[in-house]
C-alpha cells in the first residue's frame, strides 16, 4: 500500500519562494515539484497529446516513485460514443507508456450529459482498455448515484479492477470562509463553485487503489474537518493494502500543496506511511543549518 499525494499542476510560479525556492526557473518547476510531492494529475492532455521527447524528459526531471495521473484526452471522452474512440485510447496508452512504472492511475472524466443509458458503451470501452494501465472513471451525470445505476457502475468497475474516481468539491460549497477572503481570491472560489460540479461523495473502492480528486478551500484551516474526515477512510483502505491517489485542487493554486502536506501528517498520525519527500527535505535542511 502507498499514499501517493499530489496537485493538478507543476507549472505554477505564484510557487517560487514558498513551495519552491526563490528564482527557480520554470525549466526546473518539475524537478522541484517532485522532490516534495510524489504524484501529479495530468489535466493538459485532456487537451493535447505531449511529444514522446517531451514525456521522456518528464520521467527523466523525476525519481523512479514518482507518479503522473494523466487525463484521458477530451477526444475520446468528450466527442460522442466512447466504443468507437478504442483505438485512440489505445495509442494514448501506448504513448503515454514512455513514462515505464513512473505512470499512475490514467483517469476518464466523463461529461455531464453522459448518462447511464450510455451504460453499454461504457462496458464496450472498458472491457476493450488495456488492463495494464491502470484507470479511473469520473462520472458527472446525478443520475449515476442513484440507484440502480450506482451498484451498476460500482459493479462493472470492480469486475475489472478500475477505480471510481470521487470528486470532493465540499470544501468550496461552504460559505463559512467566504468573509475571510477578498478580492481576487473570492471571484476565483466563485468561479470554482460556478464551474466544479456538485455530486454526491461517495467513496467506495472497486479496484486495489483509490483515487480521489479533492477541490480545497483556499483558506487553509476550513480544510480541518474534510482532511480529517478523508484521513480516516484513507487509513482505512490503506491497512487492507490499497494504493491511495489523493489529488488536491484549489481555487487559486497557491494552496494546493500544504492541503496535501495537511493530509500527509493526518494520516501519519494513525498508521505508519513513508515520510513526504518534501519533509525529509525540511528535516535535512534544517540539519545541515543547525551543524554548520
Amino acid at each position: 500500500m502507498q499514499l501517493y499525494l499530489g496537485c493538478p499542476i507543476w507549472s505554477f510560479k505564484g510557487w517560487v519562494g514558498n513551495f519552491y525556492p526563490d528564482k527557480t526557473k520554470a525549466s526546473d518547476y518539475l524537478h522541484e515539484y517532485a522532490r516534495r510531492l510524489t504524484a501529479i494529475e495530468g489535466n493538459t492532455t485532456f487537451y493535447a497529446v505531449p511529444a514522446e521527447r517531451t514525456i521522456e524528459q518528464w520521467a527523466a526531471a523525476t525519481p523512479q516513485t514518482f507518479r503522473f495521473c494523466f487525463k484521458v484526452p477530451k477526444a475520446i471522452s468528450h466527442s460522442g460514443g466512447l466504443a468507437e474512440r478504442v483505438e485512440a485510447a489505445h495509442e494514448f496508452v501506448r504513448i503515454m507508456g514512455r513514462l515505464g512504472t513512473q505512470l499512475g492511475p490514467m483517469f476518464l472524466q466523463l461529461p455531464p450529459h453522459y448518462s447511464p443509458s450510455m451504460l453499454d458503451d461504457l462496458r464496450a470501452f472498458i472491457e476493450a482498455w488495456p488492463h495494464s494501465t491502470r484507470l479511473g472513471v469520473e462520472v458527472r451525470h446525478g443520475a449515476w448515484f442513484d440507484e440502480p445505476h450506482n451498484d451498476g457502475l460500482n459493479r462493472l468497475l470492480a469486475d475489472h479492477n478500475m477505480a471510481r474516481v470521487v470528486i470532493d468539491t465540499r470544501p468550496i460549497r461552504s460559505l463559512d470562509g467566504d468573509k475571510i477572503l477578498e478580492g481576487s481570491v473570492y471571484q476565483t472560489l466563485l468561479a470554482a463553485r460556478r464551474r466544479k460540479p456538485n455530486l454526491p461523495v461517495l467513496p467506495e473502492r472497486t479496484a486495489e487503489f483509490l483515487f480521489v480528486r479533492y477541490i480545497g478551500h483556499p483558506q487553509l484551516t476550513m480544510n480541518a474537518p474534510l482532511l480529517e474526515e478523508w484521513s480516516a477512510y484513507l487509513t482505512s483502505q490503506l491497512e487492507q493494502g490499497a494504493d491511495v491517489y489523493f489529488i488536491c485542487h484549489s481555487p487559486e493554486n497557491l494552496t494546493a500543496p500544504w492541503l496535501c502536506r495537511d493530509l500527509h501528517a493526518r494520516v501519519a498520525k494513525r498508521i505508519a506511511i513513508p515520510p513526504l519527500p518534501w519533509n525529509v527535505m525540511d528535516s535535512a535542511t534544517f540539519e545541515q543549518t543547525r551543524l554548520v
